[in-house]
């Protein structure tokens, strides 16, 4: 491993930085264009469709068993939330500020800012070429748009072995790896006692589906989150009188004349934008897998739901980890990732040991629920590659075998690997969204059209008539009796 390391670290940050984040960047500035801002002009919007009242699965599709026991709006947003939010939030911030400083912080904003158009438009995508899953329900995300709505199977099938490795494989390995290192530095527990109890813990969860992993991470994830966020609130306010000068230290290490004669502005921008997409997982292709499964009448509901998730993720629950830590005093030279948080929330609350153990079980739900979520992204791609479902079972247990091998790996090796399968996999999606984001743009149109005349969204396939006839999830207007007519 330490052998390998180096050239697995090189190719790393070369497809980051000379592919994946120039790319990322305009495709992020594009969709923000061409939707108009979407992620900033609705998102009271986004929060309205978070809570509102689950339709009945017959108010979309009439005379259709589509959608009867497919997730709420919520449980889609919840099983993707779950994948967001782990290591990237806590330990990955405590690597973006060690290897980036805290200027890292500020791009990471910026592209959770940009990138929740990329997400808005994916996710979009993902419900308008949706597919039954044969158990009433719904499944579907980049693999089934691509071969869809482009009609490259080849296409389809890489970026479907892609995602299976980069979050069942490499992002799994990530979380395991996490929390044997925070379980071992909080009770000196070894880490060959945490990663077998994780791996058979996760075996457990996985074999019951995505409606035991929606239960699960409905749950878990807002308690957790919130959790976490009050403990953030606390420390914050125990330093409020240092808490302008942490934004002035953030906004100066990403644009000041030190780090730009230094050339580390250049380092904490691509160091920050690489942590970021970890993290919040915009346009890379991951949450569309999640959103698909969600009963809506319209594909834009989920879609804004969906970009709500990139604020979350980053602007709130990584910008809590980073104020954490700047606002500690602790020496970044002196520990990283989520040993580094650990240190950091001890020294903010000055408990002798009871910040850091918050923050082991923090890390075990947050890395735990992206774990089984991850494993869901993998699964509905293996079964997009073949519906037979030995296939399913041998990608369990392989899940299973990386879980366990995260936990014993080195944190270098870990990252880089997972950056690389990620640029890959975001590679293939952000082209597939330049050829299909026109369908999410009209049916963006119809949406703004429809609420603005107060009625209540429904899409129907002729909405976009050149692939009505693929995306018969959807009524359609000659056959149905639905009506938008009806006021929300």
């Amino acid at each position: 491993m330490n052998q390998i390391e180096p050239y697995i670290v090189e190719a790393g940050n070369w497809i980051a930085n000379y592919l994946l984040i120039p790319l990322l960047l305009i495709i992020a500035l594009w969709m923000t264009y061409k939707t108009r801002g979407v992620q900033f002009r609705m998102f009271r919007e986004m929060c309205r469709l978070l809570v509102a009242k689950r339709p009945k699965p017959s108010s979309m599709h009439e005379g259709s068993h589509y959608g009867r026991n497919a997730l709420s709006s919520f449980q889609a947003f919840m099983v993707s939330v779950a994948s967001h939010v782990g290591t990237g939030n806590l330990a990955g911030v405590a690597t973006a500020i060690t290897l980036g400083g805290p200027g890292a912080i500020f791009w990471m904003w910026v592209i959770a800012l940009l990138a929740a158009a990329a997400s808005f438009v994916e996710c979009t995508l993902a419900q308008i070429f949706k597919v039954p899953d044969g158990k009433g329900g719904f499944r579907g995300g980049p693999a089934y748009y691509i071969s869809r709505g482009i009609g490259s199977r080849a296409w389809a099938i890489l970026f479907a072995i892609l995602i299976s490795l980069t979050f069942g494989f490499a992002y799994n390995s990530v979380q395991s790896n996490t929390i044997s290192q925070a379980f071992e530095a909080s009770w000196g527990v070894p880490a060959i006692i945490t990663t077998i109890a994780l791996t058979v813990l996760t075996l457990v969860i996985i074999w019951g589906g995505i409606r035991s992993i929606a239960r699960f991470s409905e749950w878990v994830v807002p308690i957790m989150a919130v959790a976490y966020v009050i403990v953030s609130l606390i420390i914050i306010v125990m330093n409020i009188d240092r808490l302008p000068d942490c934004f002035v230290l953030i906004v100066q290490s990403a644009f000041g004349i030190d780090q730009v004669i230094g050339g580390s502005i250049g380092m904490a921008l691509a160091i920050g934008i690489r942590r970021g997409l970890f993290s919040n997982e915009a346009g890379e292709g991951s949450a569309p897998n999640a959103a698909a499964t969600a009963n809506v009448s319209h594909p834009v509901k989920q879609g804004l739901v969906q970009a709500l998730g990139v604020y979350t993720d980053t602007i709130l629950i990584c910008t809590c980890t980073a104020f954490i830590i700047l606002l500690s005093g602790v020496s970044t030279s002196d520990a990283e990732g989520i040993t580094l948080t650990q240190r950091a929330i001890d020294a903010g609350f000055n408990t002798g040991g009871i910040g850091a153990t918050f923050i082991s079980i923090a890390v075990f739900f947050f890395a735990f629920t992206s774990i089984v979520a991850n494993y869901y992204y993998g699964e509905t791609n293996i079964r997009f590659i073949s519906p037979k479902r030995y296939w399913v079972v041998v990608y369990r247990l392989a899940v299973g075998g990386m879980v366990f091998l995260g936990g014993m790996s080195t944190l270098g090796i870990v990252w880089s690997l997972a950056d690389i399968t990620m640029s890959l996999m975001a590679l293939c999606n952000i082209f597939a969204l330049v050829v299909l984001g026109k369908y999410a743009f009209r049916a963006l149109r119809n949406y703004t059209k429809l609420r603005s005349e107060g009625r209540n969204p429904v899409y129907y396939r002729e909405t976009n008539p050149e692939i009505a006839h693929i995306t018969k999830c959807w009524p359609s207007i000659s056959g149905s009796s639905q009506s938008t007519d009806k006021k929300e």
